[in-house]
């Protein structure tokens, strides 16, 4: 008496790429299903038995793996549950070969058969495998085509003026497939153009609709959330600038079409604003290269965001900087933990470290970053340097990074009301006096302000800066009983700075 067949669990996964009859109370993914289930059925001599579990993608394309209910067949399978995965036809597991590759070398691994039914085969014999591959080049083919026919088909419209999907632009709303005006927004957008021609300049221009409230168009997305809606970038502002879809064009691949939408811009207009932001993209790159900034675009801040130059001038004397545009842009928030750092101090660390890289090179200095430096890194405890190639004589072939010593330094002292101890043996007394002469002169400022004067004007008076006394003002909320510990000499006085800086502004 021969023993029946070894049990064999059978998956049935099942795809659909469009969503079009998903409704229906009898649909393509229960077709499927059911001529997989007769198939499993008339195996039941072999030990196949159905699985209670549905893997059914429906609405999802094959052309990845990117698909829920076939990565929760795959996690079956990897966990022992599967013996044999059957699908109605091979493309509707993948239309991709590479992808299919490495299905079928997932299948191997965990001992697990795949067939197809329409096909009648499966990937236990080399017939099987054979012609499996044979087919799934056809799939492949075939959805190449069909992607060349759809890239042609847009092409076409957009030669005819279509507006064929993507973001639309601040102005217009996207009425089936067609651009409409929108007369609030055009309104702001003809503002914007003959604004920047009236201050010649992006980062004015940025600062007047950040003060006025104008945000970007808000944008419903097909999950359900919403983009947009926020303050103007200088990158999102230079590109509205330049969009000719505001003349009535269409653009694809480089070329530009006559739309059937209405323009919002005349041409006069339109024409006047890319001379002007050409000039001073010229003007730009004529000052980059004439610039005393060595590290101009190789300087970021720890978040990502680039570091560009800036300078002030105090009693005749030039500062120059390095800022991170998160503070040029009014985002702060969103820079990295150093957001200002002094031009030649950086630029000192950079020279010593090129140099003692490169002792024999002859270029000049900008040439050595030019040639050897890809970015640099402004972190709170070091300064990370990517280098574009290994040097000379190292191993390393891939980008190689430096760590060069670092520390972010606090804001210096200001001048006239109060200094720190030059040495470890002045009396302590004296740093004592001094904090407390400025916590006596922040309240004072605090109460100027709350009088009506303007900051500024304490500023001269005071002979300082305004960030100087907007950074000490915190001094005037120093917790009485701080003041008295300080006084009776039972704390220590800390730096005035720091403890400006880490004055809380609520205590009991």
């Amino acid at each position: 008496m021969s023993l029946p067949p070894k049990p064999r669990r059978c998956a049935v996964y099942t795809r659909k790429s469009t969503e079009h009859n998903l409704d229906l109370e009898f649909n393509s993914l229960h077709a499927q299903r059911e001529s997989c289930e007769a198939y499993i059925k008339s195996q039941l001599h072999e030990g196949w038995l159905i699985m209670p579990d549905n893997y059914d993608d429906g609405g999802i394309s094959g052309g990845s793996l990117d698909r829920p209910d076939l990565q929760r067949l795959l996690a079956d399978i990897a966990a022992g549950k599967v013996d044999i995965v059957v699908v109605y036809k091979v493309d509707r597991l993948t239309r991709s070969l590479t992808d299919f590759a490495k299905l079928v070398e997932l299948f191997d691994r965990h001992d697990v058969s795949f067939v197809s039914v329409t096909q009648a085969f499966n990937t236990t014999n080399s017939m099987g495998r054979l012609t499996l591959n044979v087919l799934l080049s056809f799939a492949q083919f075939e959805r190449e085509v069909i992607a060349e026919r759809v890239r042609d088909k847009i092409a076409a419209s957009k030669r005819k003026g279509i507006w064929m999907g993507g973001q639309v632009p601040l102005g217009y709303i996207n009425i089936d497939k067609k651009l409409i005006v929108l007369p609030e927004e055009a309104q702001t957008v003809r503002w914007i153009f003959n604004r920047y021609l009236e201050l010649g300049a992006i980062m004015p221009l940025l600062k007047e609709l950040r003060d006025s409230g104008f945000k970007t168009k808000r944008r419903s997305l097909s999950s359900g959330n919403t983009i947009g809606g926020c303050d103007f970038g200088k990158g999102g502002l230079n590109h509205l600038l330049k969009n000719r879809c505001y003349i009535g064009e269409i653009h694809h691949h480089g070329q530009f079409h006559t739309g059937c939408h209405d323009p919002i811009i005349d041409r006069e207009l339109f024409q006047a604003v890319q001379s002007r932001l050409a000039a001073n993209n010229v003007e730009k790159r004529l000052q980059t290269q004439s610039t005393p900034y060595l590290l101009t675009g190789y300087l970021y801040d720890s978040a990502g965001a680039r570091m560009t130059p800036s300078h002030s001038v105090k009693k005749g004397v030039r500062y120059r900087y390095y800022v991170s545009q998160a503070v040029l842009q009014g985002r702060s928030h969103k820079g990295g933990a150093v957001l200002r750092v002094s031009a030649s101090e950086i630029e000192a660390h950079i020279e010593r470290f090129v140099r003692q890289r490169y002792p024999a090179a002859s270029e000049s200095l900008r040439g050595l970053v030019e040639a050897n430096i890809a970015r640099i890194t402004v972190q709170p405890t070091h300064i990370e340097v990517r280098l574009a190639s290994p040097p000379a004589g190292d191993s390393v072939t891939t980008e190689h990074l430096a760590k060069l010593p670092w520390a972010k330094k606090l804001f210096p002292a200001p001048k006239g009301v109060a200094s720190e101890p030059s040495t470890a043996l002045e009396n302590t007394n004296r740093s004592a006096d001094a904090l407390l002469r400025a916590i006596g002169k922040a309240r004072r400022w605090v109460k100027r302000l709350t009088a009506g004067e303007s900051l500024q004007t304490i500023a001269d008076e005071e002979g300082k800066g305004e960030r100087q006394i907007r950074l000490l003002m915190p001094l005037a909320f120093v917790p009485p009983r701080t003041v008295r510990e300080i006084v009776d000499g039972r704390r220590q006085a800390p730096a005035i700075t720091v403890l400006a800086k880490d004055m809380p502004l609520a205590w009991p």
